[in-house]
């Protein structure tokens, strides 16, 4: 089985948007939380900084995993790229939705650079 350049297209955008809602989209810091201990420090000016450290044991691998895009990336490609074979009335209007916001999110991106300048 292979997919055409349109499917190819519409899981690329859709895994695009899945892994970065699954990595730093706040909606979704629920899941990520027990996988992470909260540490803050106060830098040299006084200021204090929050950071997410992996926990330790099977919680600090899945913390690992979701600190790292390309690593996440690679799984909710796969998860996709399997929900789309294996049940595809049900995933086409999942990974439409998520292909869309993954492409205006990347015009957004592009806009704003633009407006910047």
């Amino acid at each position: 089985m292979y997919f055409s350049f349109m499917e190819l297209l519409i899981l690329a955008f859709a895994s695009f948007r899945f892994t970065r809602l699954l990595v730093y989209d706040q909606i979704t810091e629920f899941m990520r939380k027990p996988f992470f201990d909260e540490v803050q420090e106060t830098t040299e000016e006084g200021v204090s900084e929050e950071y997410y450290v992996p926990k330790t044991g099977l919680r600090g691998f899945f913390g690992q995993l979701l600190s790292c895009y390309w690593c996440t990336g690679i799984w909710s490609s796969l998860f996709l790229c399997l929900f789309y074979l294996y049940f595809p009335e049900i995933a086409i209007p999942f990974l439409l939705v998520l292909a869309v916001a993954g492409l205006a999110a990347i015009i957004e991106t592009v806009v704003q650079k633009w407006l910047d300048e």
